[in-house]
């Protein structure tokens, strides 16, 4: 009887054994581990860091209208001229050979040009900041011969030059501040989820997307900006001494350019729960710097025309970048 008992301890043991192997399998099968999942900024940043860290170093790829003009003369097969305004304002004037393309068919058309065989394939549209914007996102790819047209159409001719003289201003001269902001402490990177793995396919994803986004949403005005100063964490991208005189706007944390947005230094200091306004002196640095934030995930806006809309005078009597009349040229455009 004793070694009866003993056989149907093993028996139920051994039942008891299997059931939970089982409950084991079916949890597991019902509740998958992920052991894919991985931080896609994180990724993104290191893969752009490595293969050129292109807004810490060469940022912003300009070239300036009469670079492209000499090269129209002397050497035309090597220049490739995009332009990306809209089919209106293209067939009302345009460089001679340009190809009408829409930001959101940036990528597409140039990868069906065979890039490598011309020295230049300069961007133009109407001020030079949507230009940077795309500039920025092809250099980010790989394109190292990509560059905008500084102040874009403006520069060309002064049939096109209103968007410039009638964007500078003075309106905020008098509310600029001279003191420091200390930069916040080190927080994380923004969450991106495109469903690529590497660096060079999550980057490609990301500019699919910011290209078809377009360049509005990238952008803003500083009325908006200052009808609500402490909605936006703002970046002041100009050398320090600049950020205390001639000042900047209230609030605003000063970058120092190809230095402070590295992940070494202090890129992790942007809130990921805030827009982030980034100005410099035209619109045109800080177009490249928000094409960059915003692949990593950043809800990052240019301030359009820059500091040339709120302290042109100040600019001028610094010595700092401005638009100038003298910056538009008398070249020849076709229809």
């Amino acid at each position: 009887m004793f070694l009866d008992l003993i056989k149907r301890f093993r028996q139920i043991a051994i039942i008891m054994m299997i059931l939970g192997l089982f409950i084991t399998a079916c949890t597991e099968d019902e509740t998958p581990i992920n052991n894919n999942t991985i931080d896609e900024s994180k990724v993104l940043v290191e893969y752009l860091e490595a293969n050129g860290n292109y807004i810490n170093t060469a940022a912003p790829s300009v070239v300036k209208a009469s670079d492209v003009y000499t090269m129209l003369l002397t050497s035309p097969s090597k220049l490739y001229v995009i332009d990306i305004r809209t089919a209106e304002d293209f067939a009302k004037g345009h460089i001679n050979g340009a190809v009408n393309v829409s930001l959101a068919n940036l990528l597409t058309h140039i990868k069906s040009i065979n890039p490598t065989q011309y020295d230049k394939i300069v961007i133009a549209c109407y001020t030079g900041q949507t230009a940077s914007y795309g500039t920025a996102l092809m250099r980010m790819l790989g394109y190292s011969n990509v560059e905008a047209l500084k102040f874009g159409m403006a520069s060309w001719n002064p049939e096109f030059k209103s968007k410039w003289s009638s964007a500078i201003g003075n309106s905020r001269a008098t509310q600029f501040e001279t003191t420091a902001n200390p930069k916040p402490a080190a927080g994380k990177l923004p969450v991106i989820n495109t469903g690529k793995k590497t660096g060079a396919e999550i980057l490609e994803a990301r500019v699919n997307q910011l290209l078809a986004d377009g360049y509005t949403v990238a952008s803003i005005k500083n009325s908006d900006v200052f009808d609500n100063l402490t909605k936006y964490f703002i970046v002041n991208y100009w050398p320090e001494n600049q950020y205390l005189n001639p000042g900047h706007i209230p609030g605003a944390i000063q970058y120092t350019p190809k230095n402070d947005l590295k992940s070494t230094t202090f890129l992790n200091t942007l809130p990921t729960d805030k827009e982030v306004v980034v100005y410099c002196y035209t619109g045109m640095t800080s177009s490249h710097v928000v094409a960059y934030l915003r692949l990593l995930g950043y809800n990052a806006k240019s301030l359009l025309y820059g500091a040339n809309a709120m302290i042109y005078d100040l600019l001028i009597s610094n010595k700092m970048t401005a638009w100038t009349d003298e910056e538009c040229h008398e070249y020849e455009f076709v229809k």
